[in-house]
């Protein structure tokens, strides 16, 4: 939708700076290295365990990140070839600020699709390390795209989070989006390593 919650109509810019590649590079690099110190030294055991048998363990957590990553690089960013563009009057450094100042909160609670259910794919640390390094890679080299900020798809967490206000991310909100995303789910790693039936080892 074309309003603003700012009460001011500001027109797309349809090119991104070098200060908000910046941005989405260094937002990238600091959520890989925090799932990757969440994730790498674990023994089986702890890669394994639940709190609850209605929680994720950490293999769980990781594999659905992976999942995201991997939808965003591929059937999303194709979809957002011949997407249209944003709303002319989006304000797009204010839904950037959502991004960025909300989605990462543990505070409210969301259904993850069950498309994006873990099914067992990552049988330890090592290779849901290499498979989000693969990914993260990924979407930094997508930082480079000269077309981020030419094209909007609809996007049900930023209606969410909105309560409907905003319903739809241009490319490099969705980078910034998957990065929050992993951000999010790096804290939920660290509330299952800090249960207190959590494995020593």
């Amino acid at each position: 939708m074309s309003s603003n919650t700012t009460g001011t109509a500001v027109a797309a810019e349809p090119f991104l700076t070098a200060a908000e590649r910046e941005l989405a590079h260094r937002y990238l690099q600091q959520t890989h290295h925090g799932i990757v110190g969440a994730i790498k030294g674990l023994s089986g055991d702890q890669w394994k365990f639940r709190p609850a048998p209605d929680q994720w363990s950490i293999a769980e957590v990781a594999e659905h990140v992976i999942f995201v990553n991997e939808l965003i690089l591929g059937p999303g960013r194709e979809k957002l070839r011949n997407a249209p563009a944003p709303p002319f009057d989006r304000d797009l450094k204010f839904v950037d600020s959502i991004i960025l100042g909300q989605f990462p909160s543990r505070l409210a609670k969301f259904s993850a699709p069950a498309m994006s259910h873990p099914v067992g794919r990552c049988a330890s640390p090592a290779e849901a390390l290499d498979l989000l390094g693969k990914t993260y890679a990924e979407l930094d080299e997508y930082v480079e795209s000269t077309d981020l900020r030419q094209h909007a798809t609809e996007a049900p967490p930023i209606k969410a989070i909105t309560n409907g206000a905003y319903d739809t991310l241009d490319g490099y909100q969705w980078i910034l989006a998957v990065a929050a995303h992993c951000e999010r789910h790096t804290k939920q790693m660290l509330e299952v390593r800090a249960d207190p039936a959590f494995p020593a080892a």
